[in-house]
């Protein structure tokens, strides 16, 4: 029966996995929409749903809209296709409980924690706490397997270099 770590393990890995199918996804969705006016459909939706584009949220979503208008979608590809290789390897290594994939969780997690602390502080919420907590946690539990695998390690060679 496997343990409780092994269990979070492998949820932490299958998340990572997701992350980087969605990636895939959104690279599909924008190949799809490379003939189409990004601005109009993105007007089209806030109108859809009833919304001022004036106000904050929609005008910040047409903002970034015209961010992606601007890139180039060579760009975008890569840094999706990098981004979802960077998952579904961190995913697998994961799942296979390798040392490296516990090593890149924690510090691609440990990278978002002054963000999410800071997005935290300008817009509290329940959801940034817990987005926040709940990544912190990951990072501190895949450290503490690294090091207690470390740990691990230098015993075994002690009781080698006692008995060898």
């Amino acid at each position: 029966m496997a343990s409780v770590q092994d269990r979070a393990l492998k949820t932490i890995a299958a998340f990572e996995g997701l992350k980087g199918l969605a990636a895939i996804a959104s690279g599909l969705g924008l190949l799809s929409l490379l003939h189409h006016d990004i601005r109009h459909l993105a007007l089209e939706l806030v109108g859809h749903f009833g919304l001022n584009p004036a106000q904050h949220f929609p005008s910040l979503f047409l903002h970034y809209v015209d961010l992606l208008n601007s890139t180039p979608v060579s760009t975008l590809m890569l840094l999706l296709c990098g981004y979802a290789a960077l998952r579904l390897a961190e995913a697998y290594a994961l799942w296979r409980e390798r040392a490296w994939g516990a090593l890149l969780g924690a510090l691609s997690g440990g990278i978002y924690i002054p963000f999410e602390w800071r997005h935290l502080l300008h817009r509290p919420s329940l959801i940034s706490a817990g987005v926040l907590a709940v990544n912190v946690l990951i990072v501190v539990f895949l450290a503490y397997r690294l090091w207690r695998r470390r740990v691990a390690i230098r015993s075994s060679k002690n009781s080698i270099e006692l008995w060898g």
